[in-house]
Formats: C-alpha cells, structure tokens, sequence
C-alpha cells in the first residue's frame, strides 16, 4: 500500500514551494484570435486547394453536395486530386470528367437519379480523359476511416465486411486479432485528407458553424482533414451561432476559409432552403452518355460560367422559386438559460 501523505505535509510542503523565488519570465503578449474572415468561393479554393490533395465532399450524401466548389475546382484546373467519400453522386464524375483527379476513395460513384457515371467508367475503364485509381469502401469503411483520423488513431476496428469481397487485398482494410480474446476483427486505417469541403446552412464569420438535416460523414470529415472549408447559405452573427450551440456541429478552430454562397449546393438539396432539382441530375446523365456530351455539358455549366451568381441566372428565377424552400417546420423551443 502506497505511504499516505498527511494534509498538514502536504500543505507545509505547498507553503514552501511558495516562496521559491522563480527566474522573471516576460509575460507573453495577448494572443491573436484568428478571424476566419469571408472569402469569395474563388479565392477560398485558391488559397485552400491545392495540386494532389486529397478532398473529402459530398460527404452528407444526397443533400448538401457543395457544386459551387466543384465546378470552382474544375475552373481552377486543379489536377491530380484524390477524392473522399461515401456515394458521391454526380460531383465526382464531374469532377474526374474533367481530368482533376487522379485517385477516388469512395463507396459508389456515379448519379443517383440516373445510375451509371459515364465519366467515372469512361476514367477508370478506358483512361479518358486520364485513368485513375480506386480504393473501393463501403459508405461505413469510409466512415471509419475518417474517423480514425479525427480521433487521431492509426485505425478503427469492425466486424463489418469479414467474409465481403472489398477486403480482399485491400490497402486500408486488414485483420486483426482481438487482443481480449475474442473473434478475429477488420481494421480501418486512418484517412486524413487534405481538405474537406462542407455546405451547411449558416456560419459566424470564425467558422462556427450550424448545420440540420442529414449529416453523413461531414462532421467525421471536418474533423479529420487538415483544413475545412465552410460554404453556407447565410454569414449571421456570433449571436445566432451562441444562441443554439448544440447545433454547432463544425466548431470554428477547424475551419480555414469561410463563403457565404447561397445556392452553393443546388441541384441538390439543403434542409429548410433548397429542394433537390431532380432534372439538372437526368440533363447530365443523358448528356454524360458520351465524352462529348459530357464536354458540352461542362462548358454550358462550368467552363463557359465565371461564378457560382451565374450559375443560378443560367438556371433562371423561376426555376430557383420553384425549389425554394417556404414552408415552415420549426423545432421545439429549447431553453438554455442555467
């Protein structure tokens, strides 16, 4: 049994230590807070995204695919990108369509509301417009493997995929014993991007950000990648982010740039704004069908567009009223007073 050390002892000992005199140290200058001022979406993937990085988005799956900051990407001419992701919808194959990426790590890629991504086949199959590499991942490895790296942990282990054929010879996924004794397990290694790119409802001019709705993997992401980028349909003042901080799902300390973007998202949809526009995804299947369909559908979308305001004027005002979202369905009134 360890010696039991008397209070009286102890605070003797304490009272001593007291008066030890101590080298003079200056005192530190106040620290500066870093502001994460706004950036315009262009120069947020300018100053963020950078030549083979790797980038998670679209990482809520179906709704909040940030498209704004995809077609900026592919305006930037970024190249030799690795994307990250669960079932990455249209993004990607645009994306790798129009030669930015040299690597996908993802669960299925291809358009949802059409099925095949002829530009991810075309990529991967034939080496048009580049080939690229697969890590193949269910939407849970990946899960995983993001949050390995948020916890800052070399792996997570699961039960889920022993017997699947994605773990054969996989170079993330691999097993291991239980060290209690138990059943054999599948470890997930870490996967750390670059960046992620995320669309939330609204933000503070730090990075605090609020988001409702379906999250995905978006928090597991924000906190693995090395820099965030926060696209939101409203910058609103610290207030509103203070006033409902169990909605704070990205905390500012993570985030590197911030674009107010509103539309940023669309087609797809964004809980209590933006309806999903089911068209812009059957458009782009039937023109994706061949490689120069998919061409003249980048230069009408993307290439021939200076920004994201254009974008929306070449959708047309009633398109956006139509998806607009006016119905209200508030949440239950919580109370944060002490």
């Amino acid at each position: 049994m360890a010696a039991s050390i008397q209070p009286t002892t102890f605070f003797r000992k304490f009272k001593a230590c007291a008066h030890v005199a101590l080298p003079t140290v200056p005192a530190p200058e106040s620290p500066s807070v870093p502001v994460k001022l706004k950036r315009s979406l262009r120069e947020a993937i300018a100053e963020q995204v950078h030549d083979g990085d790797a980038i998670a988005l679209g990482l809520a799956l179906e709704s909040g695919i940030p498209f704004a900051a995809v077609h900026e990407i592919i305006r930037q001419q970024r190249r030799d990108l690795t994307l990250i992701g669960p079932i990455s919808d249209m993004a990607f194959d645009q994306m790798i369509a129009a030669g930015t990426v040299a690597k996908v790590i993802a669960a299925w890629v291809g358009n949802v509301a059409g099925g095949s991504g002829y530009g991810f086949r075309r990529a991967y199959e034939q080496g048009q417009p580049r080939r690229i590499v697969m890590e193949d991942h269910s939407n849970f490895s990946v899960g995983l493997a993001l949050k390995a790296a948020a916890m800052g942990l070399p792996y997570l282990p699961t039960f889920t995929g022993i017997g699947g054929d994605i773990v054969r010879g996989h170079p993330r996924i691999r097993p291991i014993g239980d060290p209690f004794g138990g059943p054999d397990l599948l470890a997930v290694g870490a996967l750390r991007p670059e960046v992620a790119i995320i669309h939330v409802q609204r933000a503070d001019a730090q990075g605090n950000a609020h988001l409702w709705g379906n999250l995905g993997l978006t928090v597991e992401a924000a906190y693995a990648a090395r820099r965030t980028i926060v696209i939101c349909e409203q910058v609103v003042p610290e207030a509103v982010i203070r006033s409902d901080p169990n909605r704070t799902v990205i905390p500012g300390f993570l985030v590197s740039a911030v674009v107010e973007e509103p539309g940023g998202a669309l087609p797809s949809s964004v809980q209590g704004y933006w309806r999903r526009d089911f068209e812009p995804f059957l458009a782009y299947h039937r023109m994706s069908r061949t490689p120069e369909g998919l061409q003249s559908w980048l230069r009408e979308w993307v290439l021939d567009l200076p920004d994201r305001a254009a974008y929306l004027r070449h959708m047309g005002e009633a398109n956006l009223a139509r998806l607009r979202v006016s119905d209200r369905r508030l949440a239950a009134e919580a109370n944060f007073a002490p």
